[in-house]
Parts: structure tokens; sequence; C-alpha cells
């Protein structure tokens, strides 16, 4: 399952129609199975990151605002929605396994940029479909993370 949460529709909204901030940089993170991220989820310490090393860092990923990041843009009538999709973010593990102790990956989530990594805002969770774990010289990847906006048909 994949989803938005309150904040991230929140702080969308505020964007577009309150003339808010665009976060100019964002991070997809790994996180654990539980706590599983759902609509209520604020920060990335509501959830419990993978342990960081051997090629995951702390906060995971950086994101640049725009088209080489958020690299797919669809307007699909048909199906009443509108698509964003992520480019593919990979991991690869050197020097020991991603994640380097504890729980493996279950979900990635998007964040914001706060300097403060457990303070940063998650937008958007994805569930990778099963607990994933790298070993060293093997990539961890998250492909297409599609982002949906979903619109009433009449």
């Amino acid at each position: 399952m994949s989803g938005w949460t309150n904040r991230g529709a929140y702080r969308t909204l505020g964007v577009r129609f309150r003339g808010q901030s665009n976060p100019s940089s964002y991070y997809l993170a790994l996180v654990a199975a539980s706590p599983a991220p759902d609509d209520a989820d604020n920060t990335l310490g509501d959830l419990a990151e993978i342990a960081f090393g051997n090629g995951y860092l702390a906060g995971g990923q950086a994101l640049g605002a725009g088209a080489a990041d958020f690299d797919v843009w669809t307007e699909d009538d048909a199906n009443h929605r509108a698509i964003v999709q992520l480019r593919d973010v990979v991991w690869t593990a050197a020097g020991g396994p991603i994640p380097a102790s504890g729980n493996p990956a279950r979900h990635a989530v998007l964040t914001d940029a706060n300097a403060t990594v457990g303070s940063r805002e998650v937008f958007h969770f994805w569930d990778l479909g099963s607990a994933l774990t790298a070993l060293a010289g093997q990539a961890l990847t998250v492909r297409d993370a599609e982002i949906q906006l979903v619109t009433v048909s009449a």
C-alpha cells in the first residue's frame, strides 16, 4: 500500500493555494515494518528508520525538486488521476549489508530536507512488498515509486 500522509497533503495544498514555500529538496528514506507508515505520521521520527551504514545514510537519499528526480508526470483522464513518479533510487551495500544492523527495510517514505533527520516531515509512503536487505555488493532499489492524486468521476 502507498499513500499520502495528512501532513503531505496539507503541505501540498499550502504550496498551491496559500503560497507557502515548496521544499527545495526531498529525501527518500527506508523504514522497518513496524510501525508501518500511515496517513497520520508527521515526521520520520514517528517511524523506525533502518540502521545507517554500508551505503545507506541516515535520512535516506537526497532528491531534488524537478524533472530529474521526479521524472514521470502524467495526466490520466481515463482513470481520473494525475501521477508523478520518482526516478529509481538505488543504495549499493559496501563493506556490509543494508541495513547495517537490525530490522530490514519494508517501506520507503518521502520526506522534506529538515536538517534534523527525525524532524523531517513525511509526505508520502510506499510498501516495498516484503522485508528487504542488501548484502555487500548488492543493490537495494526503489523502482518507479508513484504518487497519485485521484479525482472523483462524475
